[in-house]
């Protein structure tokens, strides 16, 4: 009677002993699995904010060059507003704002040359190599309107308001996605006659 007891009982603490091995077990994979997933999210959030990174960059091209005094007294040369101004207006009701679109849009470039005075960057380059990553910005005119809130200083002058979107993008090599950010700027111009 006793023998049976004992295995009785040794094989519950065989049955116990697996149920918590079994635990252990599965608690294990569930913290590897996750512990993966967290290392694919953060990588792919550092590559967002790379690519964002890019994409502002593009944007702070376009507004060095619009703002250079070499370009702007050059005959020769036009910073990317007045590109973009003698260009098609854009119509957002029936045009996207896509990063790939190469019809509607001024293109610029930045590289890791930076950004220099009296040059128009639209060379070809990767903005990073290390990762590579592409910077690219695109400017389009969208409208002439009256300059609001501007009527004490320009009343009655032939001045309004030219309306541009600068969309700056930017992508790691072999990435799937692209990150974009816009900037809409105001231009006080001579109306158009």
């Amino acid at each position: 009677m006793k023998n049976i007891n004992l295995n009785k009982q040794s094989g519950m603490v065989m049955v116990f002993a697996l149920l918590i091995l079994l635990s252990l077990t599965i608690l294990g994979v569930t913290s590897v699995a996750s512990s993966l997933l967290q290392s694919k999210m953060a990588i792919s959030m550092e590559r967002s904010t790379l690519a964002f990174d890019a994409a502002e960059s593009a944007i702070a091209g376009v507004i060095f060059e619009s703002e250079d005094k070499v370009i702007l007294a050059d005959a020769n040369l036009n910073d990317p507003l007045s590109d973009a101004r003698g260009g098609n207006q854009l119509d957002l009701t029936v045009q996207s704002l896509s990063c790939f679109d190469n019809n509607t849009w001024t293109n610029r470039s930045v590289t890791a040359l930076g950004l220099s005075k009296g040059s128009r960057h639209v060379a070809t380059g990767d903005y990073v190599s290390q990762p590579v990553i592409d910077s690219w910005s695109k400017t389009a005119f969208l409208r002439e309107q009256p300059c609001v809130g501007s009527s004490n200083v320009i009343g009655g002058s032939n001045i309004s308001c030219h309306i541009f979107i600068v969309r700056g993008c930017g992508q790691l090599k072999d990435s799937n996605f692209v990150v974009a950010n816009t900037l809409n700027a105001s231009v006080f111009a001579p109306a158009a006659q």
